[in-house]
């Protein structure tokens, strides 16, 4: 009877909820291509790919090419013929020699390049540039969410569990912050900081984004509080902080997993939103913002590529973020089913 009963263990809220999420092929589509993005941030930031994309490999703005080397740098691969002396500049002859030196150390780069998605005014591999502006993006993305998610969480807990003078004046500071329009106090925020950096944008969407979570918490924790198991443990002489986040928050954590994950969609469209606007990162730093601000420019000379390849990735993962995000929801909660 003893084996019978040790096999008969059901499992827990994580178990059905994955087991839910495997019968979900969209779901598990959508976490292949966020899976793929994330080792995609891992390979860059270890350097392993995308390391080299500030290296001009072809003319200003080559168009993109799929198959062989790009025609735009065709002349660059012709061998250069010797200029002819001239009478009337004396320097012509020293500069057509120093430019057959530099060609002669510095070979063509038209060789063996192929441009998915075209260069930049400056020459670089955009499919390199996209890549290494999407670790900047995703990393401002996650970590600003896991801040927001924190400050709620701390906040919600307090608030909900203590109650009293204590919840009142959380919800009159959730209430300030609620009652600006989120854009402007993100704006307020990079105006007050002054200083462009990945940290500072973090800190931006981190202590502006907590107020989503801070109320789903704290009704989380009006409800928990009150419960059986919280009541025993309070006879056994728990302490308040012992009680809120190891007896009520494990039951409560999926309310603040979720949130993660419904934030690193809204902070990476938002980190993209002040580096068009200037506000982003600083300069020498690539991130999707920061390629739609120079793409801008570029549209009026009807290079479109840069435009399509930012763009094309932060929707690509936006879209799978947001799928993944949705179904997790309804697997972590049986009765959305």
């Amino acid at each position: 009877m003893s084996v019978m009963n040790d096999h008969a263990v059901s499992p827990g809220l994580w178990a059905l909820a994955w087991r839910r999420l495997r019968a979900d092929r969209i779901a598990m589509a959508a976490l292949a291509v966020v899976g793929l993005f994330l080792l995609m941030l891992v390979l860059s930031a270890t350097g392993l790919i995308a390391a080299d994309w500030e290296d001009e490999v072809a003319v200003n703005y080559a168009p993109p090419t799929f198959v062989g080397a790009n025609p735009a740098l065709a002349a660059l691969a012709q061998p250069q013929r010797p200029t002819p002396p001239n009478a009337f500049d004396p320097l012509a002859e020293e500069l057509a020699a120093l430019k057959r030196e530099v060609q002669a150390t510095h070979p063509p780069v038209a060789k063996a390049v192929t441009l998915p998605f075209g260069a930049d005014k400056w020459g670089h591999d955009i499919l390199k540039k996209t890549v290494k502006g999407g670790e900047t993006s995703i990393v401002v993305g996650l970590v600003a969410a896991f801040v927001a998610v924190a400050l709620g969480t701390l906040f919600g807990a307090i608030s909900g569990f203590y109650g009293g003078f204590v919840d009142d004046f959380f919800n009159w500071f959730y209430s300030i912050f609620t009652s600006i329009p989120s854009i402007l106090m993100i704006l307020t925020v990079a105006a007050v900081l002054q200083q462009k950096g990945v940290t500072t944008i973090v800190l931006i969407l981190g202590l502006t984004g907590w107020t989503g979570p801070y109320r789903l918490i704290r009704a989380e924790y009006i409800k928990h509080k009150a419960r059986e198991y919280v009541m025993a443990a309070d006879a056994i002489g728990a302490s308040s902080w012992r009680k809120m986040f190891s007896h009520i928050f494990p039951n409560v954590s999926h309310v603040a997993l979720v949130q993660v994950s419904i934030l690193v969609v809204g902070f990476i469209k938002a980190e993209v939103i002040l580096s068009f606007l200037g506000f982003g990162v600083p300069v020498g730093t690539v991130s999707w913002g920061s390629m739609l601000n120079e793409a801008q420019n570029e549209l009026i000379l009807g290079k479109w590529w840069q435009l399509a390849a930012a763009a094309g990735a932060m929707a690509l993962l936006v879209t799978a973020f947001s799928l993944f995000t949705d179904a997790l929801r309804d697997a972590l909660d049986p009765k959305l089913k």
